[in-house]
């Protein structure tokens, strides 16, 4: 008989910020973010410690994605963030770093956490009311009838992820073919309720990344085609290709033993009336002149050559991957029965062809309207190549959260600064009425209002990975990076050519100042002003909408975490 173990009682652990186990822990995940962050971030490999595989990254999806965090405080965290990037691919690093400046800021204000967290919520509401101002200086229009700010955002996003390894020319070449791509998902005609198309990535490693290109339409990998010959298929007599498309198995292995017994009369084959019903399939499809019939699954030798005999290409193991967008750009409906098959599931192609590329073949699916698309997504190496499929469906969701709300921010650290300046500006000029309404004094809402902006501007300090001095100006409140080993000198214009976002050049005198540390009284200035040029070339531009989705998310979790008094664990 087996011995019984006493069941323990739950650990109860107040006050987890006190604790020096998650401080530090909490210290080193906010290392691990910052160091990764911007187009200078340090790239971090991980694995799992008993073979598999090795991510080589600096992206937040795959960092916070192969992280393993045991300490509860950074499980949420980690989870939020994790929560915020699969709605908006986008500013995961940026969330991550701002949550922990939040933390770490607030927790060492000699004031309660309720206090702190109603004033930091009123900072939250200032702020996002500044963002979607017309008067806002950080904020940009996004122009769909040009090309030119979509063009600095894709680009941004693509220069933001060292780990893809690429060069200026292949990030102009990748910049044209993720806009391209996008163009093709736009519906050329407007409903009421318009739906954008999907990108494929097709992928081909161990090619330049010059070679990558786009198809209209859909590419289904065919080892066994042959290139250079002319593909023979039948079509209606409307000239279209009518599609079959099947999501059951085709293999005629028989029933899954799992879904019950099949009974068998003596005398008669299984496999041979499998066959008989497959075969039927296929002549009620070339009755019903079908041109190309594709299966998800396996699909039984003799089928696919009586489909061949008869004048129809057969495609099998196509995987669940391509059915949706297959299914989307062709009208026809998966049929999930061999024995009912109905003419109405039949969908419509314009054209079939054969594209080679590399040492692949496949076959090319060019439907009437495309709002479907093929990327194919070269790179050197796998690792270079899975960064790159990572940051181009990054590039691709926020081409279509920017299509819902045409805005931009500034990167390269000057929304982060500019939103700080606006904060101590506004904080210094707040009527009495504003502290007796969230019951609290001048001098605590000034205390959480400067950690509020120190939290942001940690944000834009992350992105100095090399010594660099920043400094931020007096007029529009934008982030500038001094290389390090300057000399010294008189003028900081001397230094200083434009801000990280490249709105502003060194032309006039912006009265800079070292941007603010841990430390350090705050410097009183006015409002930061709207930059009176709303183009550069080569602009540093962040998405809108997921930009300000995680500065809501990353104030939220640190004021959840911040309120936590227990935590408890059961031992068990």
């Amino acid at each position: 008989m087996s011995r019984l173990e006493a069941k323990k009682p739950p650990l109860f652990i107040s006050e987890p910020l006190t604790r020096d186990a998650v401080s530090q822990s909490l210290s080193v995940l906010s290392g691990i973010l910052k160091s990764s962050y911007g187009p200078a971030g340090r790239l971090k490999q991980l694995h799992n410690g008993v073979g598999g595989c090795v991510c080589t990254t600096s992206q937040s999806s795959a960092l916070l994605g192969h992280l393993s965090v045991s300490q509860p405080v950074l499980r949420v965290l980690t989870a939020s963030v994790r929560n915020h990037v699969s709605r908006f691919s986008d500013c995961g690093l940026f969330t991550a770093i701002l949550c922990c400046g939040f933390i770490e800021n607030f927790r060492s204000l000699n004031v309660a956490p309720f206090t702190v967290i109603k004033i930091s919520k009123h900072l939250l509401s200032l702020c996002l009311d500044h963002l979607k101002s017309e008067a806002c200086g950080c904020r940009v229009s996004v122009d769909f009838s040009s090309v030119e700010t979509l063009v600095c955002l894709v680009r941004s996003i693509l220069t933001s992820k060292p780990a893809c390894m690429l060069n200026k020319t292949e990030v102009d070449h990748l910049t044209s073919l993720v806009l391209k791509a996008f163009i093709f998902t736009v519906p050329c005609h407007v409903e009421t309720n318009a739906v954008l198309g999907k990108c494929v990535i097709i992928p081909v490693k161990g090619r330049r990344v010059v070679d990558s290109t786009v198809f209209p339409g859909l590419l289904i990998e065919m080892p066994e085609i042959q290139s250079g010959k002319p593909l023979a298929v039948k079509r209606t007599g409307s000239n279209v290709i009518k599609i079959a498309l099947f999501s059951v198995s085709m293999s005629g292995d028989g029933s899954n033993p799992e879904e019950g017994t099949v009974v068998v009369h003596h005398g008669i084959s299984l496999e041979v009336s499998e066959l008989n019903q497959l075969l039927n399939v296929g002549k009620q499809l070339v009755k019903d002149e079908v041109g190309l019939a594709v299966c998800q699954k396996v699909m039984h030798p003799s089928l696919k050559q009586y489909l061949k005999e008869n004048g129809v290409i057969a495609v099998d193991r196509a995987g669940l991957s391509v059915m949706e967008p297959l299914g989307r750009m062709t009208g026809s409906q998966p049929i999930a029965s061999i024995h009912s098959l109905s003419p109405c599931c039949y969908g419509s192609l314009k054209d079939l062809c054969v594209e080679s590329f590399a040492s692949k073949h496949f076959l090319h699916l060019i439907p009437e309207d495309t709002v479907i698309c093929s990327l194919v997504l070269c790179n050197r190496s796998e690792t270079a190549w899975d960064e790159l499929k990572r940051a181009c469906e990054t590039a691709e969701h926020v081409l279509q959260l920017t299509m819902k709300e045409p805005l931009a921010l500034l990167g390269g650290g000057c929304t982060e600064t500019h939103l700080a300046s606006y904060i101590r500006y506004k904080s210094s000029s707040l009527p009495g009425s504003t502290f007796k309404d969230l019951d609290c004094s001048q001098t605590q809402y000034q205390l959480v209002a400067d950690g509020f902006c120190r939290s942001l501007e940690s944000v834009a300090r992350s992105l100095s990975h090399d010594g660099e001095e920043i400094l931020t100006d007096m007029v529009y409140g934008h982030c500038w990076f001094v290389p390090s080993g300057s000399p010294c000198v008189s003028k900081w214009s001397d230094l200083v050519s434009k801000c990280g976002c490249g709105m502003n050049d060194n032309a006039e005198d912006l009265s800079w100042r070292f941007l603010q540390g841990h430390s350090g009284s705050p410097v009183t200035q006015g409002c930061p002003k709207e930059p009176s040029a709303k183009a550069a070339d080569l602009l540093t531009l962040d998405c809108f909408t997921a930009k300000c989705s995680g500065l809501q998310v990353a104030l939220e979790t640190a004021n959840l975490i911040l309120d936590l008094s227990y935590i408890i664990e059961d031992q068990n």
